[in-house]
């Protein structure tokens, strides 16, 4: 009997506490410099977190501490590649397949020994002090020990994204003056197109040991395990950096045009690396991290880094072999995530989407008994998150955990426990989706590289959606006001402005780009240093803050990408068919759309000249085929323009009506109120990316 009575009263008290935490204070008013703002900063900390440990003040400091202190525990592992063959489909395409074993693992010891071996070599090669060192490669544990190294003797870094197009490529080398260039056996094939045109570099580190021949003669090219060995055979003591030396020239993606280098000291990653310690509950050395983001990205920096503090253990994979249906597994073995069984990791809502609808996809197939029981499963768990009294709570959880979501647990390992993403916005119904399914919390984190990732980050029991949390630790969060959107901080029922970023983690600036620094960055009579985002945000009353809008016309989209929507619209209002254009861009998808208002005379006469029959020009707007025709013109436009195939539209609406400054919908001088067109034409969009 007293079970029953147990089993009743327990989901009561459940709803009751959680009903009681929508209420707990996570951020609070303060006082800060500058210009006038509403600023919040984390309940727990009256002032930003530089370190969270004593005598610590570098990366360099903190990668050596923790090593001594973990000497005999494993830090970096990798899977041996057993087999790669490639399979060829019906239509003659050739797919590359992997097979990997099991993980072989470096300690701390002899991971410290690896980077005092590498940091040694460098110098024996001929890097002088002052010189700057570029890493252009995937993930790998060889990337993390070269980082070390350079850190070991204070020389700064530049980070290059290994998808980056060869213009970029060169211009970030170039503008860095890079002397030394380490990569892969991939990403040096890369180079040979663009050799001469690198002005700097003299020495070349691949990461692989077979060397490709096509680069013989160009450059001294040395083997990573050369390096190493020259430095062992030739030890030089270290030459540490302080907190203000710049670790890291991390260059972005690039909204527009070529992109920019952020200047990070150690002092500013250090503080993102302390801030986030103190949210993710209970994180230390029994954990186990799954790294297979960008290490040129400083969410994975940041990320690897703090593993490393806690003692814990680095796991290294890719996006294309993490699970077992991963696009490179081989069918029949295992992915990454299946041998490591990691209990925390790190992602962008990209892949987030892509597991999301490879668990939908598999259960949809099998369909039956099985799709019902997931179904009822995901819906009474989904009441229950959502507050509901009469969701499955307690046994009838842990029942539903027992004999549906474990089997979907297992794609990540079974073991995750906690979920950082970051990076984009994370769609509610994903987020959801990643709660129930896989167990676990997510921490929904808002930060940019001129932050270092810091800003704010969602806490394990925030369990509500579309918000980024309260300020880290180591951030203040301002709202300031920006009258010319309507985004005040005295509006109702919260306040609401642009969103600028203060603290330890706020970066130096752009490199050589002063003009640049002196628009985004402030420093303020009380010496805190501020970046201006272009973000629009607001602030609930329990302190946690909520993207809403973006002060410029870029927009980030789900998969990273940045669209500039007037550079798009200029490029295709050139289309003859086009009198005026609005491309929408949403970060919660991977694709544009667009508003076009279709320039009469040009439309009819095609019309015409195709034998098609309209009565009213609306009609001929509608039809297919008229639609199909001038989105057709806009792609070869695009074309023409040079743009990026994310830049254009892949869905549009054809408008009938002209834009006119009577309609509220441009200026008097004819330039589109984007805001306006969003609103009068909010039904026309949504059903564009719904189609």
């Amino acid at each position: 009997m007293n079970g029953y009575i147990v089993g009743a009263i327990l989901p009561i008290v459940l709803v009751l506490l959680r009903n009681s935490k929508r209420v707990k204070k996570r951020g609070v008013l303060v006082d800060v410099g500058g210009e006038p703002g509403y600023a919040i900063r984390n309940i727990w900390f009256p002032f930003p977190l530089e370190t969270a440990w004593e005598g610590v003040s570098t990366l360099a400091e903190l990668f050596e501490q923790s090593c001594k202190q973990n000497s005999n525990k494993s830090l970096l592992g990798t899977r041996k590649l057993i087999s790669s063959e490639f399979e060829v489909t019906e239509d003659g395409r050739s797919f590359e397949k992997l097979h990997y074993g099991e993980y072989v693992w470096l300690t701390y010891a002899e991971t410290f020994a690896a980077v005092c071996y590498f940091a040694s070599g460098l110098v024996q090669l001929g890097h002088k002090k002052g010189e700057r060192v570029a890493i252009f490669a995937d993930t790998r544990e060889e990337w993390f020990i070269a980082l070390q190294a350079c850190f070991r003797r204070n020389v700064t870094v530049v980070t290059i994204y290994a998808s980056l197009g060869e213009e970029a490529l060169c211009h970030s080398l170039n503008e860095t003056e890079v002397t030394t260039l380490i990569c892969g056996a991939k990403e040096l094939k890369k180079l040979v197109n663009i050799s001469g045109q690198l002005d700097k570099i003299k020495h070349v580190i691949c990461m692989d040991d077979e060397i490709p021949t096509a680069v013989s003669g160009r450059w001294a090219v040395t083997s990573f395990a050369d390096v190493q060995r020259t430095g062992y055979e030739n030890p030089v003591d270290a030459d540490l950096p302080i907190a203000a030396d710049v670790a890291v020239i991390m260059y972005t993606s690039g909204s527009t045009g070529l992109p920019k280098g952020v200047m990070l000291t150690h002092g500013n990653i250090l503080a993102t690396v302390a801030a986030v310690k103190t949210i993710i509950p209970g994180i230390g050395s029994k954990d186990v991290y799954l790294a297979y983001l960008p290490l040129a990205h400083i969410l994975e920096l940041a990320a690897e880094h703090l593993i490393v503090a806690v003692g814990g253990i680095l796991g290294y994979g890719s996006p294309l072999t993490l699970t077992d249906t991963s696009s490179k597994i081989k069918p029949g073995t295992k992915g990454d995530a299946s041998v490591l069984a990691p209990t925390l990791m790190a992602a962008v809502p990209a892949i987030l989407d892509r597991v999301r609808d490879g668990v939908r996809k598999k259960v949809d197939a099998k369909g039956g008994l099985s799709k019902k029981l997931f179904d009822l499963a995901y819906s009474r768990r989904l009441s229950a998150i959502n507050g509901s009294w009469f969701g499955a709570w307690g046994l009838e959880k842990y029942l539903w955990d027992l004999l549906v979501f474990k089997k979907v647990r297992a794609i990540l390992g079974g073991r995750l426990r906690f979920l950082l993403s970051g990076g984009a916005p994370l769609s509610p119904d994903t987020q959801r989706f990643i709660n129930i399914c896989f167990g676990t919390p997510i921490g929904q984190g808002y930060g940019l590289t001129e932050t270092c990732a810091g800003g704010t980050f969602s806490e394990v029991d925030d369990t509500s959606v579309g918000r980024v949390g309260a300020p880290l630790p180591c951030s203040f969060i301002k709202l300031v006001d920006w009258p010319e959107g309507g985004y005040l901080t005295s509006n109702s029922p919260m306040p609401r402005g642009e969103i600028l970023i203060g603290g330890p983690n706020v970066t130096l600036g752009y490199f050589k780009n002063e003009e640049k620094t002196k628009e985004s960055y402030r420093v303020d009579e009380r010496g805190v240093r501020w970046f201006c985002t272009g973000d629009i945000g607001q602030f609930h009353s329990d302190g946690c803050l909520e993207i809403i809008d973006r002060k410029k016309d870029i927009v980030k989209l789900q998969h990273g990408e940045y669209v500039s929507l007037g550079k798009v619209e200029t490029a295709l209002s050139i289309c003859p068919y086009v009198d005026n254009i609005m491309l929408h861009a949403d970060p919660f998808h991977s694709f544009c759309v667009a508003l076009v208002v279709a320039s009469r005379q040009m439309v009819e006469d095609w019309a015409s000249k195709q034998g098609i029959t309209f009565t009213e020009f609306g009609d001929l707007c509608e039809k297919e085929e008229t639609i199909k025709e001038v989105h057709s013109s806009l792609a070869q436009t695009a074309k023409k323009s040079r743009l990026e195939k994310f830049e254009i539209p892949a869905k549009i609406k054809l408008i009938s009506s002209p834009w006119t400054p009577e309609s509220g919908l441009v200026t008097a001088a004819l330039k589109i109120k984007r805001e306006a067109i969003r609103r009068a034409f909010s039904e026309d969009l949504a059903k564009l990316y719904a189609s």
